[in-house]
């Protein structure tokens, strides 16, 4: 069983949305993010429109601020849309590998 995310972690959440920050430029960030099994991503938080594409098949749980735990399996290819994201609508999670491979994404977002 996983537990809650803390106030302190929520607190402490940054920006970085990815493990690698590739490029900046005309307003848009491309992230690498690569977790090896039982790697986590700390707590950040999402205020800009992105999307993310996920490379590699597997397994994570995601701890959200608002209490929710969130267990999830990727495919390959499988890409989200975050569009209607700003600092008011802005939130916070962690992700954590719990497959038995490196899970890989590629997220971009875009500065306004």
């Amino acid at each position: 069983m996983t537990t809650p995310m803390s106030k302190a972690e929520i607190a402490m959440a940054t920006d970085r949305v990815g493990t690698h920050l590739v490029s900046e430029e005309n307003g848009v960030k491309v992230w690498h993010l690569r977790l090896a099994p039982g790697e986590t991503l700390p707590a950040h938080r999402h205020e800009r429109p992105y999307f993310w594409t996920v490379l590699t098949d597997g397994k994570a749980v995601s701890r959200q601020a608002d209490g929710r735990i969130l267990d999830v399996t990727y495919r390959a290819g499988d890409t989200r849309h975050m569009s209607d994201l700003s600092p008011d609508t802005a939130f916070v999670h962690d992700l954590t590998n719990t497959g038995e491979a490196e899970l890989v994404f590629v997220t971009v977002e875009f500065v306004r």
